[in-house]
């Protein structure tokens, strides 16, 4: 289980500076002391809760900076009454999005809920139409939204609030799931409900220590708070120089070797400051694909990496909500090209691979955003064009692009494995071929 903290100690665990909103005013009348529906006793379990907790209602609310980096901040308080959600909580969650869209902030959420309050009943139920429509409109204006999990972090408050955010970060050892520990199946796996089994199962991108939520959240309001460049990212310095491949078969041998850089150090040149999503939020994370948004030269960019492995169902999903999510911020995307070609074991076919490409090559093809591409390695069939610019893609002298694998090709052709070598030169997948008929724009590194 994770440590506990009160609101308060939340919001000073990641706050520089605060500014609590000014109570919200309710009419004579209108929230009766024991609520809407008039349960006994649940007048006094406010008062308790607010004796106890030193808060009146189970959020706090108000304008901050991480480290001199803007936002909206709100924090639950799990000791009032569980963190659950009322209406007076919805009061607050709404004006705490005005004021987000109304400065054009960042708006971060430090969670940590039970869910709905049951003494409202439905009243407090319908509190998660009025969050959902707030996030949307938030989304709608182009303003990032970030959540941190705290413990525990369950059902609409979970449903809403973290999993609507964009960026979600989870305490270690944080509960998470819909199901809270009283209501899940008596032989429910309990590593489903922590915040490491929903890493795994892609449902959070990040799990971080509470010392180091300052500076995680800094780096990400840096990140996603600086949009609104319109140009094109730069496209990556190759490392070193290299001949161009004499024919096909040796395009593709240079492209499998071991020696030759990869997505990691492609990243870690261009981007002094990157931080990663992580997972496809449908259960599945594809380590073979990188995403996330960085820094190059002081302007924020958004990446998608391949890196070197046939990509799955959950890698595509994931490049899809990265490139949805840059678009939506107007954040402009690097893509590297790196796989034989899309994972077609069963596995994959039950996980939906063809819908998965196809959603990945939507987000690209639907993207306002320019899109950057760098082919570093193999250029395998579809699975590789689905994170392919149409019209800013480079090559590097070590990479080859096909529409399929010459092995591949030679089988449907019926040829023997003597011709393989001759098929790939056939194929014209050599850079030098791919500059020629207009698929890339040039060659880097030759």
């Amino acid at each position: 289980m994770s440590e506990r903290m009160s609101a308060r100690q939340a919001i000073t665990a990641v706050a520089t500076t605060f500014e609590e909103f000014e109570e919200l005013e309710v009419a004579e009348g209108v929230f009766p002391a024991n609520g809407p529906l008039a349960w006994s006793g649940y007048g006094t379990s406010r008062a308790r809760a607010t004796e106890r907790t030193g808060e009146k209602e189970s959020v706090v609310c108000g304008m901050a900076t991480v480290e001199g980096r803007p936002c909206v901040l709100l924090s639950f308080e799990f000791g009032f009454l569980g963190g659950s959600l009322g209406q007076r909580t919805g009061d607050r969650l709404e004006a705490a999005y005005e004021m987000a869209r109304e400065r054009r902030l960042p708006l971060v959420s430090l969670i940590a809920t039970g869910g709905s309050r049951m003494q409202e009943g439905m009243l407090a139920l319908v509190q998660l139409q009025r969050v959902a429509r707030q996030s949307a409109l938030l989304r709608e204006a182009g303003l990032p939204q970030i959540a941190v999990l705290r413990d525990p972090t369950t059902g609409g408050g979970w449903a809403t609030l973290g999993a609507g955010a964009d960026v979600i970060l989870a305490l270690p050892g944080a509960q998470i799931g819909f199901a809270g520990s009283r209501v899940r199946p008596a032989d429910a796996d309990p590593a489903a409900y922590g915040a490491e089994g929903q890493l795994a199962a892609g449902q959070v991108d990040a799990i971080v220590r509470k010392q180091d939520l300052r500076t995680v959240l800094a780096g990400w309001l840096t990140l996603l708070a600086g949009a609104g460049h319109s140009g094109p990212a730069p496209v990556p310095a190759p490392f070193g120089k290299s001949a161009l491949p004499a024919d096909g078969w040796e395009a593709v041998t240079r492209a499998r070797s071991t020696e030759r850089p990869r997505a990691e150090a492609y990243l870690d040149a261009y981007f002094p400051l990157r931080q990663a999503l992580s997972g496809d939020r449908c259960g599945g994370v594809d380590p073979g694909m990188l995403c996330g948004f960085g820094l190059h030269e002081g302007i924020p960019y958004a990446y998608a990496a391949q890196t070197g492995t046939a990509t799955t169902p959950a890698g595509y999903r994931t490049a899809a909500r990265l490139i949805r999510l840059a678009d939506r911020l107007g954040i402009p995307v690097l893509t590297l090209v790196d796989t034989p070609g899309a994972a077609n074991d069963a596995a994959a076919e039950r996980a939906g691979q063809g819908a998965a490409i196809a959603d990945a090559f939507a987000a690209l093809a639907s993207a306002r955003v320019p899109v950057t591409t760098l082919v570093i390695g193999e250029g395998g069939s579809g699975g590789a064009l689905a994170l392919t610019s149409p019209d800013h893609t480079w090559v590097t002298a070590d990479s080859y692009f096909s529409v399929i694998a010459p092995e591949l090709a030679a089988a449907i052709l019926k040829r023997p494995e003597s011709e393989v070598r001759s098929t790939a030169s056939q194929l014209r997948l050599r850079p030098q071929d791919l500059v020629e008929l207009g698929v890339a724009r040039g060659v880097l590194g030759a």
